[in-house]
This record gives structure tokens, sequence and C-alpha cells, in this order.
């Protein structure tokens, strides 16, 4: 679909309709929330923009509801066009000439790490609604004053709950590893040799690909040869399709398990369905998973048809709902103030769940392992995926 974006123009047009809102709306009276994120040119594109219309959604839903300390929020947005140094640009921007109270974004954890320290020194509250890599919310956890918090999923959280199901699926113990040769994937990789050693197993075969390999039918047949019958993929979305397509071609259908990174639509347009559906994967939510979400996602489709990664848009949603309500309790919009508010929140309604007290001084995390579950596509559509497998799973099933 990104590339369906670009040939038509759309997805600039959107960027530029989002980010001219932003700017022009926001008015000496309103909260101004940053946004920072790819919306135009990778394939983590789909998630940026999607989680940007979630964000605004949620200040419109806030806004009709009185607004935060007697003002209105403005979300004002930036597209990082997933370059380091633009994301680091689009920051100082934000801060400096916009004077926004928070920032929430970006959708490549690359991108998150190199412009964290400009909020961390200025003590401007962060909450990362896309990024997964865990380093997001330790690299400053150490300082007693930590201004970087998460809701979204974490890679090593969502491992534990595919290995988990993994060991559950596996009717022979013959469980095998196939990973792209990215930072992304070898990371991976590593946690998923790390969190099956928990379970006291060990994988029967484990193979990598390059990023741009778009036959790995040798790998596969090394797989198949080890006579595993569950298999867990660990890349990015357009590579993991031609691994599905691979899988055709020789013949091999295990049980196959990925992460959030298929939510994108080229591991769908790629595969086709046939293939594509076979993939279980890991979310936070789906557009069907509860009553607000449908809601949310009904109301986010009318404005945006082309919408796709749904749980960027909820993770983003309630990241907003979260800041708005520590400004509340603090009084003030105060970065610091607004920090120990979100240590100390209060019971916060959300799209992906009622939060409890979701943030502490020790933990910046919204979200854990015991909050996600398994999706897959289905008719065009991210679903929920349950089996019986999935209801029978327990917290000491999650090993991490």
């Amino acid at each position: 679909m990104l590339n369906m974006f670009k040939k038509s123009g759309l997805i600039q047009l959107a960027v530029a309709a989002a980010v001219g809102m932003g700017a022009s709306s926001a008015m000496a009276q309103e909260i101004k929330i940053g946004y920072n994120s790819d919306m135009s040119a990778s394939g983590s594109a789909e998630f940026g923009l999607s989680a940007l219309w979630g964000a605004q959604q949620a200040a419109e839903d806030i806004n009709a509801a009185g607004g935060v300390l007697g003002k209105k929020l403005a979300i004002v947005a930036r597209d990082d066009v997933a370059q380091p140094p633009k994301a680091i640009q689009n920051t100082n921007e934000l801060l400096d000439n916009e004077k926004v109270v928070a920032l929430i974004g970006s959708a490549n954890s690359g991108n998150v790490m190199a412009w964290l320290h400009l909020p961390q020194q200025k003590k401007i509250p962060v909450v990362s609604p896309i990024a997964t890599a865990t380093d997001i919310t330790k690299r400053y956890e150490a300082t007693g004053e930590n201004y970087v918090f998460r809701v979204s999923m974490i890679d090593r959280d969502q491992i534990a709950l595919l290995v988990a199901y993994a060991v559950k699926a596996t009717k022979n113990k013959k469980i095998a590893f196939i990973a792209d040769s990215t930072g992304y994937g070898q990371q991976g990789l590593k946690d998923l040799n790390q969190v099956l050693a928990l379970h006291g197993m060990k994988p029967v075969a484990e193979e990598k690909f390059g990023g741009k390999d778009t036959d790995m039918t040798s790998q596969l047949s090394k797989i198949k040869e080890s006579g595993a019958d569950t298999l867990i993929i660990y890349g990015l979305a357009d590579a993991n399709a031609y691994v599905l397509r691979s899988m055709e071609k020789v013949n091999y259908f295990p049980v196959t398990l990925g992460s959030w990174a298929n939510v994108n639509t080229p591991m769908i347009q790629l595969a086709g369905p046939k293939l594509g559906e076979k993939l279980i994967f890991t979310a936070s939510t789906t557009e069907n998973s509860t009553p607000k979400a449908s809601q949310l996602n009904s109301v986010l489709l009318k404005k945006h048809p082309k919408m796709t990664a749904f749980v960027t848009a909820a993770q983003s949603y309630d990241s907003v709902m979260l800041l708005a309500t520590a400004m509340k309790q603090a009084g003030t919009t105060d970065g610091a103030k607004v920090q120990r508010a979100l240590e100390s929140l209060p019971t916060t309604p959300g799209v992906i769940k009622t939060y409890d007290k979701p943030f502490s001084k020790t933990n910046h995390e919204a979200l854990s392992v015991s909050d996600f579950h398994l999706a897959r596509w289905k008719d065009g559509r991210i679903v929920s995926y349950e089996d019986d497998i999935t209801r029978t799973l327990k917290p000491a099933d999650l090993k991490k």
C-alpha cells in the first residue's frame, strides 16, 4: 500500500495536510504536543501515518470534552522521512520553535534513539507509541529523572509470547528460527534463543537471509530437513512475505509465527492472501479486539479510508490520553511535574485497555507481555487470532 500511496501522491498529500493542519491550528492558547515520525519514506510510514491519525483523534476527543487545563490540545506534526538527521532537526524545531510541552514518535527505533537526548535535557516528557527497541525507555533509567515513556510493544515481550505459543504448538518438539540480517532481525534471533532456552529447549535449525533477498528456498529446505513443525520468522514485512513465498516453492508449511512487523501491508500484498493469512503474529490490539477499538477504528476509517495500521493508531491515541491525564493531575504543563505525574497516574481508560497505574519510577512501559495477543490477516484486515492454545496460555508460560 505504501507504493500505491506514493504512485498516486496520496501519502504526500496526507502528510502535507496533517503537518499543515498542526502548524496552522496551533494557537498561543493551545497546548502543543509534538509528533515526529516517518510518514512517507519507508515501510514504517504506514505505522507513522496511522499513529498520527490516532493522536489527532485523541486530541479531538479531549477537546470535545473540555480540553486540558481550560485549553485545547494541538498535535504539531513533522515527517522525519526515516532519516535520523531529519528526526533530530524536527525535534529541535518542535522544542525550540513550536514550544511543545511533550513529544510522541517515532516509527523507527533508530530515529527515536537519535533524538531522545534533546527532550531529556530540556525535561520534556516523551511517549513512544510505535518503536519497540528495549533500550528506548532504559537509556536514562539510571538518571533518576527519566522523561521517556512508552505505549507500544517491546521486542523481548513479543518474543516471550511467540515462543510460549510455539512451545505449545509444536507436536514433535522441533522449533526453528529464520531471521533477516538487519539489526532488528539479529537482535530478535538472539532473544529467540534466550527465551526458548528458558523453556528448556534449543532450535533444531537457525537460518538467516539478507534484507533484500527474495528467494529463501535454500534456508527453508534446511529447516524442512530438520523436521521442524513450528517456525518463527523475525524480519521486516516485505522480506517476511518472500519467506512465505519460498515456503510454497519447497512445499513446507509449518505453524508459522512472526512479530508485529507483519502488520504492514507489504507483507500481505507481496505474499498474497493465500500465503499471508497463514502467518500468525503479535499485536497489542486489533480493530475488533474490544468495543472501544472497534469504535475508534470506525471513526478513523471514515476520515482516513487508507489507514491500515490500526494498532499504532490505538497506541498513539492512548499515549495522548495518558499525557492529558498527567497534565490534569499535575495541574500544569511543566515538564518535570508532568513527568512525575506520569509515574503516579490514576486509573485511566484507554482503547487498548484500562491503565491502572501504568507507569512507576522504575517502569516506564505501559504495556507488557500480558497485554499482547496474536493476530492474523483476514480478508485484507488484521483480526485477533484465537485457538485452543491461546485460550490455555497462562502467565507462567510467558517466560522472559
